[in-house]
């Protein structure tokens, strides 16, 4: 159980509850879960299935990916394995298993349908998802996907909800949870390399609207100070359209090609400013704490 702070329509504060779940992976009392179940959160309380409740504070969260790991002020706590995600097959059998619409724990079964899937949710794109048939509903958020031997594969987060659709709920895999996971306990965040722009992508309406050449590419809205973009003389208004090598049309094609560098790596960039296409050398930083 979550609470936050929430605003009327007359700007007056008042505090929401919201309910999530978790599981927990170490007998210390760490505990997985996603990011928007505590983003906000005033104050965290877990409950274990046997009523019994604890205190929990938020570890680090990590929203690009949806995960976070809080600790509940607790010790010698039962916990769950964690299993081998890329051993699944579809068609395999999953349980889910959390809190559905705050009522409790419950357990919902059902088979993988899908592997390694991308989705779109809000202002980014989740990624190496397990798409399953298993009912995922609110409350549910955060909860674990565990396979036949009772071992967590996966972590609970989205469900496609629509008119025509159904079964099309999604789980990230644990072994690319794993490393996100591990350094959220370790620093509270998660590093990678950092350009330090702030983006939107180009279509024919923002090319419009912005009086740009192209229709296609990464919008540069904000340069960091100091940022390995600012070094490299990225200013705002200019449309990323390469990057080391690799052609960009949107922010995602961009945030892929970063991710899959190392930090302390030299890229080659292409933009256009105006009219004119521009070639310029960069090397990547690592990211800054998101409270820096």
């Amino acid at each position: 159980m979550t609470e936050m702070v929430a605003y009327d329509l007359f700007n007056q504060a008042y505090t929401q509850e919201a309910a999530g779940s978790g599981v927990i992976i170490d007998s210390a009392g760490y505990i997985i879960t996603n990011n928007h179940v505590v983003e906000g959160a005033r104050d965290i309380q877990v409950e274990l299935h046997d009523g019994t409740a604890y205190a929990a504070s938020v570890v680090g969260s990590d929203p690009l990916t949806d995960l976070a790991v809080i600790r509940a002020d607790a010790s010698s706590l039962p916990f769950a394995p964690l299993g081998v995600s890329s051993d699944l097959a579809v068609g395999e059998w999953v349980v889910a298993i959390g809190n559905a619409l705050g009522e409790g724990i419950s357990a919902s079964e059902g088979i993988v349908s899908r592997l390694d899937v991308a989705l779109a949710v809000g202002d980014t794109t989740l990624r190496d998802l397990i798409q399953t048939t298993a009912a995922i509903n609110p409350g549910n958020s955060g909860g674990p996907l565990v396979n036949m031997a009772g071992q967590v594969i996966g972590i609970n987060s989205v469900k496609v909800a629509s008119i025509g659709i159904e079964g099309m709920s999604y789980a990230i895999a644990i072994d690319g949870a794993r490393p996100i996971i591990q350094s959220l306990i370790n620093q509270g965040y998660v590093t990678r390399p950092w350009l330090g722009v702030s983006l939107y992508t180009v279509d024919s309406f923002t090319a419009r609207v912005n009086q740009l050449s192209v229709e296609e590419g990464a919008l540069v809205v904000e340069v960091g100070s100091g940022s390995p973009a600012a070094q490299a003389g990225l200013q705002k208004g200019d449309v990323i359209v390469e990057f080391n090598g690799t052609p960009i049309k949107t922010t995602d094609d961009l945030l892929l090609a970063i991710f899959s560098t190392t930090v302390g790596d030299t890229v080659d960039i292409v933009y256009v400013r105006k009219q004119d296409r521009v070639s310029t050398t960069v090397q990547l930083k690592e990211s800054p704490a998101p409270w820096e």
